[in-house]
């Protein structure tokens, strides 16, 4: 029987343990998701939910309390403004546990914690794709100004150049009637022989 055994030690010693913990509170907040061993995940699951609850009524009391664990300032005013208003309205059960299959190597159990609510980020993914295909419209149409511009001064050059291009064609012109004029003047000759 399992008695008087609250958590799972994780085979750490307390001081490791504690950060580990620490450290996987504050990365689930700061990306919202994390991939870890399911033993990980339950004890992490645990921390988390309970500073979820407490920064649900932002006081200076419960920021003193949650600082207390998470030590990176962004992601404590994070919990505290975009994160735990999501759940005003839930009492409880803020995260998920998705399994994913065993790691290969020692087969561990290996599942994704995740909060249940999201914050706005596929908003400013969707602002920067957006962003991004303006300034990408932006360079085709600058682009085709440019084309348009080298169109033109090409159009402009070969204006200036078709004289030149009409005087070799005239040349053509005389070359010909020089050759037509050759075999009327050989005629002529053969007519004054006949004489």
């Amino acid at each position: 029987m399992k008695h008087r055994i609250g958590f799972n030690a994780l085979n750490r010693n307390t001081a490791h343990r504690k950060a580990l913990k620490r450290n996987m509170v504050t990365s689930l907040f700061r990306y919202e998701r994390i991939e870890t061993t399911k033993a990980k995940a339950l004890e992490v699951r645990k921390m988390a939910e309970k500073m979820i609850t407490r920064a649900k009524l932002d006081s200076v009391a419960n920021r003193r309390q949650v600082a207390k664990d998470i030590t990176d300032e962004a992601v404590l005013a994070k919990l505290f403004t975009e994160i735990a208003p999501l759940f005003v309205e839930r009492k409880g059960g803020y995260t998920r546990i998705l399994k994913t299959g065993n790691r290969l190597g020692d087969a561990a159990e290996m599942v994704i914690l995740e909060l249940v609510e999201k914050t706005t980020k596929p908003e400013k993914k969707a602002a920067k794709k957006a962003e991004k295909s303006e300034a990408k419209a932006e360079k085709t149409e600058k682009a085709e100004n440019a084309e348009s511009t080298t169109e033109k001064a090409a159009a402009k050059k070969p204006a200036a150049k078709k004289p030149a291009a009409k005087k070799p064609a005239a040349k053509k012109s005389t070359t010909t009637t020089k050759k037509a004029a050759k075999p009327a003047a050989k005629a002529e000759k053969s007519a004054e022989e006949e004489k």
